[in-house]
């Protein structure tokens, strides 16, 4: 199974820059990428965030919690100690590889990593008329930034961060939330970032959610959230 995803991300990413670069390379076969939608209980508001929530409320968004922390270790790897090792013995590191995004490398794992590849294919296909150079990327991480028992979707390898300096967090903590495109009066969550809002949308056709929708307002943060096994046909 995994030489048949890295066989598909190479096809995809061998037919992608091969064309952007104007060269002939080797013909990759066709590959077709299923739009998808995340999965609910894979999203963040499903079980954390602010807000005020009755008893059964708070028991329901802990059970999707641990369904998610269940599901991310089964699929992608176990981050210790959350999640059970007879989910899955293997740290989300051993399934890590490098990958190029806009010709930068970003480590990721490798089942998430066509997904990618579908979207860089988008953005070249739809967002042309929004002209946007990535210049830093984050990807694995091998410590958890959130609290409270949350776990970050960096330390499983199935997030992409997207030029922090220049797509801010106006819902986490400093120095993030002092940027001056935090404290714009009246403008959107899009207006608070430099990447253009096309290249969210080309993103969200294929199963990444975008963490500009939540209450953190991250803008630079994508994570996969839809089914690893059905991100092409």
């Amino acid at each position: 199974m995994a030489l048949v995803l890295v066989s598909v991300m190479l096809a995809l990413t061998l037919g992608v820059h091969a064309q952007d670069a104007g060269v002939a390379g080797p013909t990759a076969p066709v590959v077709e990428c299923n739009e998808q939608q995340p999965q609910e209980f894979l999203v963040r508001s499903s079980f954390a965030g602010r807000g005020r929530f009755t008893p059964e409320q708070v028991r329901q968004r802990r059970e999707t919690h641990e369904r998610a922390i269940r599901y991310r270790t089964e699929q992608y790897g176990r981050f210790a100690p959350f999640g059970r090792a007879e989910w899955n013995a293997r740290a989300p590191s051993t399934f890590a590889k490098n990958v190029r995004f806009f010709g930068l490398r970003v480590r990721l794992n490798e089942k998430i990593i066509p997904a990618l590849s579908c979207a860089e294919r988008e953005i070249l296909r739809s967002c042309g008329a929004f002209p946007y150079t990535p210049q830093r990327l984050s990807g694995l991480r091998d410590r958890n930034t959130y609290r409270g028992g949350e776990v970050s979707n960096h330390v499983f390898g199935i997030a992409l961060d997207i030029d922090p300096l220049r797509n801010t967090c106006c819902g986490c903590v400093p120095p993030w939330n002092d940027a001056p495109a935090c404290h714009r009066e009246g403008a959107t969550v899009f207006e608070r970032m430099e990447m253009p809002e096309c290249w969210v949308h080309a993103f969200e056709k294929y199963g990444w959610y975008w963490l500009g929708h939540d209450q953190l307002m991250d803008t630079m943060h994508f994570e996969f959230l839809g089914d690893p096994a059905r991100i092409v046909r």
